[in-house]
């Protein structure tokens, strides 16, 4: 281990020792198999004739039409779920006029008169969003009144 008084690693390297579980990992291989054996399965049930599947020993499999129907509603289900989650979060958003889409309670806008040590840097404060806009944009245009009569 490295410390502020002996920065460098020892050398040669120490080995961990060997104190985790390998659960996850046969776990993991068992449920890669049994993903592999019920698709594998499945498509035997799916492309096989009835004689071959009779001739396997099985007297009972439910009817085909499920071969197509269940992925058929596994991926409406998958749209459903994208779709439900965009609604969501254009159901959370708040309108364009309301104070929320500019600022949060999390906002640290400076005071007018904040004070600053000479020779520091100043604090990290969130910037106005008007004074964001005058300087990008510039000044407000003034409204011109003899324009607005003639219109």
């Amino acid at each position: 281990p490295t410390s502020p008084t002996s920065p460098l690693a020892p050398y040669p390297p120490i080995l961990p020792t060997e104190t985790r579980s390998r659960a996850p990992e046969f776990y993991g291989f068992v449920a890669w198999a049994g993903t592999y054996l019920l698709f594998v399965l499945y498509l035997l049930w799916a492309a096989l004739p009835d004689r071959a599947i009779l001739a396997l020993g099985v007297s009972w499999y439910p009817n085909r039409e499920w071969a197509l129907l269940v992925p058929a509603y596994g991926m409406v289900l998958i749209l459903f779920t994208y779709f439900t989650y965009f609604a969501l979060a254009l159901a959370g958003t708040p309108a364009f006029d309301d104070l929320r889409t500019i600022t949060d309670s999390k906002a640290h806008i400076a005071p007018d008169a904040a004070p600053y040590r000479a020779g520091a840097p100043p604090e990290m404060r969130d910037i106005p969003l008007g004074l964001v806009n005058r300087v990008l944009y510039g000044p407000r245009p003034r409204a011109d009144p003899a324009r607005s009569r003639s219109d």
